[in-house]
This record gives structure tokens, C-alpha cells and sequence, in this order.
């Protein structure tokens, strides 16, 4: 009776830890995207100002102008996690282009207005590297723990659910090319 009693307190004990455990690698997930939300939110704020100062000296880019506002609207209106990356990850690619467009124009390029959102946008992009790199560090540990016995077994009866990865899409490793 005392080893049944022991065993049932040593399950009840390791459920506990094990919860505990994934309920930590959950929330350090949802810190870690609270970490690139507010390096996207930053970026978010930077377009309309890039754009504005850009559209100014090229103002025949209509097109660009179109793609950077609809990424940006898709962005607002994402709704999951997977939705938001999505969307994050093709307003990357777009910016990608309106610089590219922007440094077509040498009288632009020598802008002071431009030079210091340009160098605030890169320096949002690096920041937005490095905590795309910690949230999927995070998200890797905890995928980890709910796909490994025996915590398989309790993130199963507690919906433990996994998150996404922040990965680029495959058109966004490739090269910007403008087209005149």
C-alpha cells in the first residue's frame, strides 16, 4: 500500500513539474513574439514616413507605393500568428523593393530625411532578425517538450498546441531586382 501511495504522490508530482514546464516554454514563446511585435509595430510606423519621403522623387513607382499600402493593410488585418508572419514577411520582401527604387535616385539618396529612415529601418530589420532568431529558439524548446515523452502525454490532455516558426518565404531570399 505505501509503494502505491508513494508511486501515485511521485506521477502527481512529476505531472505537476511537467506542466509547469510547458506552461513556462508557452509563455516564453508569447514573450518572445511580444519582442518581434514591438520591433514590427516600429517598422509599421517607419513605412508611411519612407514612403512619403521616397514617392516624392519617384513619383512614377505608383506600383510600389500600391504594394508597400496593401502589405502594410495585410498586416492589420492578420489575425493568427501564421496570418501575421505571412503578411510580415512579405511587407519585408516589398520594402526590399522601395529601397531598391529608392536608391535609383541619386538626389534621394543624398536626402538627409531619407538617410535617417533609412538607417532606422535597418536598424529595425536587424532588430527584427534578432528577435525572430530568440522567438524561434523558444519555439523550437518548446515543440521539443510537447512532442517528447512522457510531456507529450500532458501537453496532450492539456491542448498544448504548437506555435509557428518565423521563417522567410522562399521569394524573399531572392534578390531585389528593380525594373525601369
Amino acid at each position: 500500500m505505501v509503494i502505491f501511495v508513494v508511486v501515485i504522490v511521485l506521477l502527481i508530482l512529476w505531472g505537476l513539474m511537467g506542466y509547469n514546464s510547458l506552461v513556462r516554454k508557452k509563455n516564453s514563446v508569447e514573450g518572445a513574439w511580444a519582442q518581434i511585435d514591438v520591433q514590427l509595430k516600429r517598422r509599421f510606423d517607419l513605412i508611411p514616413n519612407l514612403v512619403e519621403t521616397v514617392k516624392g522623387y519617384a513619383k512614377h513607382e505608383k506600383e510600389v507605393f500600391e504594394e508597400v499600402t496593401r502589405a502594410r493593410n495585410m498586416v492589420s488585418q492578420a489575425k493568427s500568428s501564421q496570418e501575421r508572419i505571412d503578411a510580415e514577411n512579405q511587407l519585408g520582401g516589398v520594402l526590399g523593393r522601395l529601397i531598391a527604387v529608392a536608391e535609383s535616385y541619386p538626389e534621394l539618396k543624398a536626402n538627409q530625411n531619407f538617410l535617417q529612415l533609412q538607417q532606422e529601418l535597418a536598424s529595425t530589420e536587424n532588430g527584427i532578425e534578432r528577435v525572430r532568431r530568440a522567438y524561434n529558439d523558444k519555439v523550437m524548446s518548446y515543440r521539443a517538450a510537447i512532442r517528447q515523452f512522457p510531456t507529450m502525454i500532458l501537453a496532450s490532455i492539456f491542448n498544448f498546441k504548437e506555435e509557428p516558426y518565423f521563417e522567410a518565404k522562399a521569394e524573399e531570399r531572392e534578390n531585389v531586382r528593380v525594373k525601369f
